[in-house]
């Protein structure tokens, strides 16, 4: 027996190794794992329960077989749950193994996330009486052993390392958060829609990043569209969040996700305060005037917008106050372009009569 830092080493027969029930059967090409073994010699030990059970290193221990090696140096585990033993069991990062889905590797990081923070509470608790002081809970100096080691990092960092080989966690939590918007009965039907289509896309190799993105839009504009059609909230909440949720449809077909998603955003937090603006903003003086720039782009984004909506819809949905604010603005606009042109047009006159003289 080897005592190492943080793990027990032993030799042990091939043959005394129980690999127990897991979800993959296929190890993939194992002669050249086998090849390399041979070459180099095993780089990293198989790691068994103190019974025998395999944690980690099926397709080595497959290899060492095809080898006919009858004994070996093994890590021996102790103190972990027999439900992370399985899930760890079904994870074997060597090369040549057959990669999990983005999606399966969410699933499995979760769960593994969970039971590892739960082992890492009841080593914590075992280590506060010591092993040596016959604390019946304390399985002993294995339960520190070097695959699972509480200075690996956090649970999620552990979590990734086993599932992924890389510790970064970032990827698996963004699918977790789609997996779990997609199974929450409690949210929208449409929201749990869209998840599960997030989910689709990314199984069949989209970008994470964009997903998420595109879920954030998608909840943004959902509250947005629930907090208009809410008659309990203050006619400027609702008038402002519906005109939100319009701009994000409206730009959705020309704007990339993650500028989207800002816009969406930026629009949820200006209807939140829409009372509280409305409130404080004093009226417009003669000398609070906008520039010309902030007249060309408003224009300029509302171009053709008549072609962007459906008359019969909106027919149908606007509230007496949305359709007086309407008429308000309407004439206010058209009063306005009729001094506009009236002003241009004096201009232009007063400019031809100059060119003629």
């Amino acid at each position: 027996m080897t005592n190492s830092p943080g793990h027990i080493e032993l030799e042990r027969s091939i043959d005394s190794i129980r690999i127990g029930s897991r979800h993959r059967t296929d190890l993939g090409e194992i002669d050249v794992l086998a090849a390399s073994i041979e070459q180099h010699g095993l780089l990293q030990p198989i790691t068994v329960t103190p019974d025998g059970t395999l944690v980690c290193g099926a397709r080595r221990l497959a290899a060492l077989r095809q080898l006919g090696v009858r004994k070996l140096n093994v890590w021996v585990r102790s103190g972990i749950s027999e439900r992370l033993t399985q899930l760890l069991a079904e994870q074997d990062d060597n090369t040549l193994h057959k990669p999990l889905s983005p999606t399966e590797a969410a699933t499995l990081y979760r769960e593994v996330k969970v039971l590892l923070a739960e082992d890492a509470r009841r080593r914590q608790e075992a280590s506060r009486f010591g092993s040596q002081q016959g604390n019946p809970r304390s399985a002993g100096a294995a339960e520190s052993a070097a695959p699972l080691s509480t200075r690996d990092g956090s649970a999620r960092e552990q979590a990734a390392l086993l599932v992924t080989g890389r510790r970064s966690y970032t990827t698996l939590e963004g699918i977790g958060e789609l997996q779990r918007i997609a199974a929450d009965q409690t949210v929208d039907e449409t929201v749990r829609t869209r998840a599960n289509a997030e989910l689709d896309l990314i199984h069949n190799g989209g970008s994470v990043l964009s997903a998420q993105h595109r879920m954030n839009t998608q909840v943004a504009v959902f509250e947005l569209e629930r907090m208009a059609a809410d008659p309990g909230q203050p006619a400027s909440i609702r008038e402002a969040s519906s005109a939100g949720a319009t701009r994000i449809h409206a730009a959705a077909p020309m704007t990339p996700d993650a500028d989207l998603e800002r816009l969406a955003q930026d629009a949820l937090a200006r209807a939140k305060t829409a009372t509280k603006a409305k409130k404080t903003r004093s009226a417009p003086t003669a000398n609070a005037k906008l520039p010309v720039r902030s007249f060309v782009f408003l224009w300029h984004d509302l171009g053709e917008w008549w072609l962007r909506y459906d008359v019969a819809e909106i027919s149908a949905q606007l509230t007496d106050d949305q359709w007086d604010q309407f008429e308000v603005t309407l004439a206010g606009t058209v009063a306005f372009a009729e001094q506009l042109r009236r002003m241009r047009d004096a201009s232009l006159g007063v400019s031809q009569l100059s060119a003629s003289r």
